[in-house]
């Protein structure tokens, strides 16, 4: 016997899981939905994630946040991409994300969630070794760049 197919994850359901507020839901909320429309004309999630994005994005990231320091900032979020988990831990309330993204449709995507939401975030648009920050990380975060040993 296979294991039982796990419910797809709702804003709701995360919201549930997580403890976030509903000011902080709504702008999880536009987060989503501009990543739905923006997916149609270049591809920032894995097609087969797509229907679970609460869990398989959303979540996966936020499980990060009770986990940083409370004097985390700066925190670079290497290789941004769609902004995970970079962006959601700025929208959970995490100061001063510079989200770093080579790809300039990708980093106005992430400029226009920024925008939208609200929150404190930069985009650096470039390849990170040529990223020259004004101050060091305190915080490092990555998703689906490259294996730990590089």
């Amino acid at each position: 016997m296979g294991m039982a197919p796990t419910k797809v994850m709702t804003a709701e359901d995360f919201q549930a899981e997580t403890g976030v507020s509903r000011e902080t839901l709504g702008r999880l909320r536009i987060y989503a939905d501009l990543l739905v429309k923006w997916q149609r004309s270049i591809n920032l999630v894995g097609e087969s994630t797509q229907k679970d994005l609460w869990r398989r994005h959303f979540l996966d990231s936020a499980q990060l946040y009770p986990h940083l320091p409370h004097d985390s900032q700066p925190v670079f979020d290497l290789g941004s991409g769609a902004g995970f988990p970079g962006l959601v831990l700025a929208i959970m309330g995490v100061p001063d994300v510079c989200l770093i993204e080579s790809d300039g449709r990708k980093a106005a995507f992430l400029r226009e969630v920024i925008r939208a939401t609200e929150v404190d975030a930069s985009v650096h648009v470039g390849r990170i070794e040529a990223f020259q920050p004004k101050e060091r990380a305190r915080v490092i975060t990555s998703r689906a760049l490259a294996s730990l040993d590089k």
